[in-house]
């Protein structure tokens, strides 16, 4: 039953009130990439940096993770909160009233990816392990990452989405019907996306009826016995409706920031507070445009020989073997030829003497990141200089990884059509267990919504 401000208790939906930049904004300077990408390419955000000089755009609301670890932290922020301030007193962004937005976003490896902005309510979320709220992270999320983040949230005035969420509705009745009826809605952007990031079109959705089929559908999909039928499981799994496909750990900042801030609130205002929702594109992991790449790893200040052994010494219940290739290919080769053999997890690796694939028998883990991972965890906690990454592309892998000193590691892509039952029998993925799609495919900051 939907509410004068149209909002679903049931499934925790909202339909928000939408900021956009004002007519006349040059859109390719306003919408950047995720901030949580190209962490190890300075270069690439520095290029953001001059595209974007004395234009308003989302680069100058967010903190790029690039330069989490600089000096100058405090003063970023407070540039931050203050822009968007600014933006707001200069009706730079302007309202679009309570709406959702479609998407249609077209990317260097996708035709056509479609998507519906909305807000979901963080009090139906939880991403600790274990949980069995409506909307769950589907990989583990790392605490000691949440503070700076919810930091940067905390004088916030606006919140911007990187975050996408998934659902699992292959009879597509929430959001693919919405692109038969794009001409009756109001076309709110349609521009190209800067550094290879694509095409994107957005059409605004106000209408209470057609919201009001986009909600009920997003509740038949939340039915319980029909949520019991599909995935074979009984009465102590929890609905999972939304899944946290990509920015996780943007969303579980949201979360820490709204757990603080209630302890303050009336009952009344904690209903209401607009601190208690999160802007986030809706996908459906069916659509044809959203594919999941791995995410590889590079692992810096190390020594080979060291980093070899001390595998060999963490899989003492295993059998661990390695093998030297002549090229990524072989390596790529090796790695599929393997992906059907369960008792075994295949991985490549690079370095300043070439490339190379380990194999690890009767691994204790479900999926290759999670074997791979809980060494590399292990191996950084007894060497404090060790530094790991988490990159997008095979290219800068190899880049990287065959630098004197450092390793990288290639990982098989997992099914899409896995994530929901798996994260539903067996809980949380390993962080970093997939991706969807390559870095230039993440949701670029674009819509706007205040949050005090």
């Amino acid at each position: 039953m939907l509410n004068s401000r149209i909002y679903s208790e049931k499934i925790g939906v909202l339909v928000p009130e939408i900021l956009l930049p004002k007519q006349g904004t040059d859109m390719e300077a306003w919408a950047v990439v995720a901030c949580d990408q190209y962490t190890s390419e300075p270069e690439y955000w520095q290029e953001v940096e001059k595209k974007t000089k004395d234009k308003p755009s989302t680069y100058h609301l967010i903190f790029p993770e690039v330069y989490l670890e600089e000096e100058n932290g405090e003063d970023r922020i407070k540039k931050i909160n203050d822009t968007m301030k600014e933006y707001i007193e200069k009706n730079i962004l302007t309202s679009h009233g309570p709406c959702m937005i479609f998407v249609d976003r077209k990317t260097t490896h996708a035709e056509s990816r479609k998507g519906l902005i909305l807000a979901i309510d963080l009090e139906k979320y939880d991403y600790n392990k274990g949980s069995q709220t409506l909307v769950r992270a589907t990989e583990g999320t790392v605490i000691d990452r949440l503070p700076p983040r919810i930091k940067i949230r905390k004088n916030a005035t606006l919140e911007l989405p990187h975050v996408m969420v998934l659902i699992d509705d292959p009879e597509k009745t929430v959001i693919e019907p919405l692109a038969e009826k794009v001409g009756d809605f109001e076309k709110v952007y349609d521009f190209e996306l800067m550094a290879s990031g694509g095409h994107i079109k957005g059409y605004k959705i106000d209408d209470k009826e057609v919201l009001s089929n986009i909600i009920s559908a997003l509740e038949k999909l939340s039915d319980p016995s029909a949520f019991k039928s599909k995935y074979q499981v009984g009465d102590d799994k929890g609905v999972l409706l939304f899944a946290v496909g990509d920015g996780n750990h943007s969303l579980a900042s949201a979360k820490g920031h709204w757990e603080i801030i209630k302890k303050n609130l009336s009952e009344d205002e904690i209903k209401n507070h607009p601190a208690r929702f999160a802007l986030v594109e809706l996908s459906n992991v069916h659509d044809e445009g959203i594919t999941f790449e791995p995410i590889h790893r590079v692992v810096f200040n190390i020594d080979t020989k060291d980093i070899f052994e001390s595998m060999k010494n963490f899989y003492n219940n295993s059998e661990v073997t390695f093998e030297k290739l002549d090229s990524l290919d072989m390596v790529n080769k090796k790695i599929k030829e393997s992906s059907q053999n369960t008792s075994v997890h295949t991985f490549g690796f690079v370095t300043s003497e070439g490339y190379g694939v380990i194999e690890v028998k009767n691994p204790s883990h479900n999926i290759e990141t999670g074997t791979l991972q809980s060494f590399l965890d292990s191996f950084i906690e007894q060497n404090e200089k060790v530094r790991i990454d988490y990159i997008h592309g095979e290219d800068v892998v190899t880049k990287l990884g065959s630098k004197e000193g450092n390793i990288g590691f290639y990982l098989p892509a997992m099914s899409k059509h896995d994530l929901f039952k798996t994260v539903i029998l067996e809980g949380v993925l390993p962080r970093k267990s997939f991706s969807m799609g390559e870095a230039e495919e993440k949701r670029f900051y674009l819509e706007c919504r205040k949050i005090v």
